[in-house]
């Protein structure tokens, strides 16, 4: 499948750059707004996304960088990531608690302060 790779590298590049310049301006961005940029493709184009965004996170935690997928949020959840990332960064050792309230809420803003910090001094 070279072309379903090909497409895949693609939108997966722009979701890097899409993510990069959510970064660099300080502000988050929807799961859906990051589809949207990235142009992933239907069907299922949310859990693809939400895919790459596990990997990111595998990656930056891997490196010791700040999790870049934090600056991805739900629309629905007060400006929250969606469940998955407080239970992917849960089995990392990263975050003990709840997936919503205020806990969670503290940990995902010391995480896209140190985010913002780290690339913006």
């Amino acid at each position: 499948m070279p072309d379903q790779d090909n497409a895949d590298t693609l939108w997966r590049h722009r979701a890097e750059m899409a993510l990069a310049t959510a970064q660099q301006a300080g502000q988050t961005i929807t799961y859906v707004e990051l589809a949207d940029a990235a142009k992933i493709p239907k069907p299922n184009r949310i859990h693809k996304l939400t895919m790459w965004l596990e990997d990111t996170i595998r990656e930056d935690n891997a490196g010791g960088k700040p999790l870049r997928a934090a600056l991805v949020i739900s629309r629905n959840r007060g400006g929250l990531p969606a469940p998955g990332f407080f239970m992917l960064c849960g089995e990392l050792g990263l975050y003990r608690g709840a997936v919503s309230g205020q806990h969670a809420a503290q940990f995902h803003q010391t995480t896209i302060t140190d985010l913002w910090r780290k690339y913006n001094p």
